[in-house]
């Protein structure tokens, strides 16, 4: 018997979304309503990626800072840059090892320091009620901490001498930001107050911004920065190398924030570290366009670095809560986060505080912001709670990086003369020059 085309056609029809419905699983078509649940063996597997990528990705921001300071100082300095960025990296990691992680996590509930426990140690005798390889947790904290040191190196650029800093480095990783941070991450007495700091806009991008401050008062500005009352620019290098390391960290925000979830291992977990790349990603597209609207109007031109800053000033303010935000909130931190950077900029200036890289805007002060507007879409979060944790850390971190910049100061000296800073410090610290070929006297 034939069957016209008009009658296959319509039993074709009738037949695919059958045989469709007999392949899809059960529980799209609404037969199941409650989630498998992962085993313990997956759960500890995915979180444990999750530490390990994520660490991976904030460790190459490494990278972006040294891209961004190499590009916005002049070349004389690049290499000074380079090194100081690989070396302050490596001594992180030696003091988290030596003293930090334990100062952050043997802090008694609700206490304000750790007993000085020198060498961490791997525990992984119970690793399905940890839910993760306590290695991979180490090294996920340990590239937070030398965040925070890069934050410094930026904003002391061109005029800082090299074995100072990293003395002060040492000081800075291994002991001020592991006290603070223990007051929250490790469950001490901010903690239970309800200070929330989800990613470290306070934590580690504050906290960098206060120990810069501190030392760029006491080091003082470039020389020819600032003349006859006012401010001479001083061009940085390479517009493009920032750029390119901007975009770097930009990218490295993406494991900063999404491994701060700290678990992967389920469907919820999965679903919010998402959430948190797309919150992320948006607050500082927010941050860009907010600062290059703004320089627009106040300069009349659009003002690259600036905008550069924008971009990492919307990063740390997103930064203290990137779960809870919608879309648009996301937006809304992050232009106010480049708004802060764009109209700070002047202020510090006006001060006489030379910030070569304009860190202390896009890192303590939206770094505050961020951390203050936490309540907005974190109902468990409380302003007055927030604004303790905010001043407590500041004047922890100021003063401690105060009195650590001044004995450095009047001990071992930290600033370099007049003339080395002419000449520049590739040639007097280090003997060399980043670009031999182009080096001008």
């Amino acid at each position: 018997m034939k069957i016209s085309k008009k009658k296959m056609v319509l039993l074709l029809l009738g037949v695919i979304p059958a045989i469709a419905m007999s392949v899809v699983p059960a529980f799209a078509q609404g037969a199941v309503t409650e989630v498998p649940v992962a085993s313990d063996t997956s759960i500890f597997v995915f979180n444990t990626l999750l530490f390990l990528i994520s660490g991976m990705v904030v460790m190459f921001m490494a990278a972006g800072f040294s891209m961004l300071e190499v590009g916005l100082v002049r070349s004389k300095n690049a290499a000074t840059i380079c090194l100081k960025n690989i070396a302050l990296y490596s001594i992180a990691g030696i003091m988290v090892y030596l003293f930090g992680y334990n100062l952050v996590y043997t802090v008694p509930p609700g206490g304000v320091i750790a007993p000085l426990d020198m060498f961490w140690g791997a525990d992984d005798s119970a690793p399905f009620e940890i839910g993760y390889s306590s290695h991979s947790d180490w090294f996920f904290q340990m590239v937070f901490v030398a965040t925070a040191a890069s934050i410094v190196s930026g904003t002391l650029a061109e005029r800082i001498k090299l074995w100072p800093f990293m003395i002060f480095v040492a000081i800075l990783t291994g002991f001020i930001y592991p006290i603070q941070a223990s007051w929250e991450w490790g469950a001490g007495w901010l903690d239970a107050l309800g200070f929330s700091d989800f990613a470290g806009s306070t934590l580690v991008h504050s906290t960098g911004g206060w120990a810069a401050l501190a030392g760029a008062i006491v080091l003082g500005p470039r020389v020819g920065k600032y003349v006859n009352g006012r401010v001479a620019p001083i061009p940085g290098s390479s517009l493009p190398m920032a750029t390119l390391g901007t975009f770097i960290l930009w990218l490295g925000w993406f494991g900063f924030n999404g491994g701060s979830q700290l678990a992967l291992g389920t469907i919820e977990d999965s679903i919010s570290v998402a959430r948190i790349f797309v919150n992320t990603n948006m607050a500082a597209c927010a941050g860009v366009v907010a600062a290059m609207a703004l320089t627009q109007v106040l300069y009349k031109k659009v003002d690259l670095t600036i905008v550069l800053n924008g971009a990492i000033g919307g990063l740390v303010s997103i930064t203290a809560e990137p779960l809870t935000p919608v879309i648009g909130q996301a937006l809304f931190i992050g232009a106010v986060g480049g708004a802060i950077v764009t109209l700070a900029v002047p202020v510090l200036d006006r001060f006489k505080i030379d910030d070569v890289v304009g860190a202390i805007p896009a890192h303590l002060l939206c770094g505050i912001w961020g951390t203050l507007i936490v309540p907005l879409t974190n109902p468990d979060a409380k302003i007055f709670v927030q604004a303790i944790g905010v001043l407590a850390i500041g004047i922890f971190v100021f003063v401690m990086s105060l009195l650590c910049w001044l004995a450095l100061k009047y001990t071992v000296g930290i600033r370099a003369s007049e003339e080395d800073e002419r000449l520049g410090l590739d040639k007097v610290e280090l003997g060399l020059e980043a670009y031999p070929e182009f080096a001008k006297s």
